[in-house]
């Protein structure tokens, strides 16, 4: 379960970034053995991502630019815009319209570079009986989406709910995962040493462990990208949704907000009051998702009919 995603022209070096964080022993030895280039050296000493200059930046964005370019042979773009000012993103979700045809799963694996092999999606969508309501211990996640909607059922999806105090956070003992300014939960992969413990902590399942190297065919990568959300990702790192961090902070909708056939997915700034999530917020009924948790998520669930 090692991460190990640099090459010298010998092979591959043996110490990763987790290896680093779990004690200098490794780098020593790969330095008296000569196993690393120089640009693996400066990618193990590289600072988190909150303490690095913009120069520092800049230098690792061309580093996993030029990596990727070389993986995927084409030209991938690592963005690193950050939060907006006056910005709290929150989302939505109409459970009366949603239809359960997962077009937002495949819309989130498009536009975020998620592994086709192993798969992973980041939204789960929920086929619950509408007579027990939200009762998550009899969810059917792997229902037939061909025949839906089925008669006297309804669909919930579930992804990152983008906590207030999420317990993730608290759980990552290298604070490779945290809370931007604009109410994004972000992970920085090349700083997550693949614990798990996140994992572990979210009582949402909206965390995904890449068991191996995750394959993406290079004719479907998306190369617009952003170093806190869709860039490629590693072997032995988790990762899960980032409200598509690289298209709303360029103004945008998240690609499963625009994919939606009924409009059953709302998302917006909070502190603008003629927002569309403020709208839903103030005339719909609105719940949340484990609320006894007080996690406090930016991700609302909500009735029109």
């Amino acid at each position: 379960m090692e991460q190990n995603h640099s090459q010298t022209d010998s092979g591959q070096c043996p110490v990763s970034r987790r290896h680093f964080l779990k004690g200098a022993a490794g780098v020593i030895s790969a330095l008296a053995l000569g196993a690393c280039d120089a640009k693996k050296l400066e990618e193990l000493m590289q600072k988190h991502f909150h303490e690095m200059s913009k120069e520092e930046l800049a230098r690792a964005i061309a580093r996993l630019e030029s990596e990727y370019a070389e993986k995927y042979k084409t030209a991938i773009k690592v963005d690193a815009t950050g939060p907006m000012e006056h910005t709290l993103f929150g989302y939505a979700l109409d459970l009366s319209r949603c239809i359960g045809c997962r077009r937002c799963v495949y819309a989130c694996v498009k536009e975020n570079n998620l592994p086709r092999e192993p798969q992973i999606h980041w939204i789960r969508v929920l086929e619950l009986d509408k007579e027990k309501g939200v009762d998550l211990a009899h969810a059917n996640s792997y229902y037939d989406a061909e025949t839906v909607p089925r008669e006297g059922h309804f669909y919930m999806p579930v992804a990152c709910q983008h906590c207030k105090h999420p317990p993730c956070v608290k759980s990552c003992p290298v604070s490779a995962t945290w809370k931007e300014p604009d109410g994004i939960v972000v992970i920085d992969s090349n700083w997550c040493i693949g614990c798990r413990c996140c994992m572990a902590a979210c009582p949402y399942g909206a965390r995904h462990f890449n068991w191996a190297d995750p394959q993406i065919p290079p004719n479907e990568i998306n190369t617009n990208t952003h170093y806190l959300g869709n860039r490629p990702r590693y072997k032995g790192i988790v990762e899960k949704c980032s409200y598509c961090i690289q298209r709303t902070r360029q103004g945008l909708y998240p690609a499963c907000v625009e994919i939606c056939p009924v409009g059953a997915r709302k998302f917006g700034n909070l502190l603008d009051p003629e927002s569309e999530i403020r709208y839903a917020m103030e005339t719909k009924r609105v719940f949340i998702l484990k609320e006894e948790l007080n996690t406090q998520p930016s991700f609302f669930y909500f009735y029109s009919l």
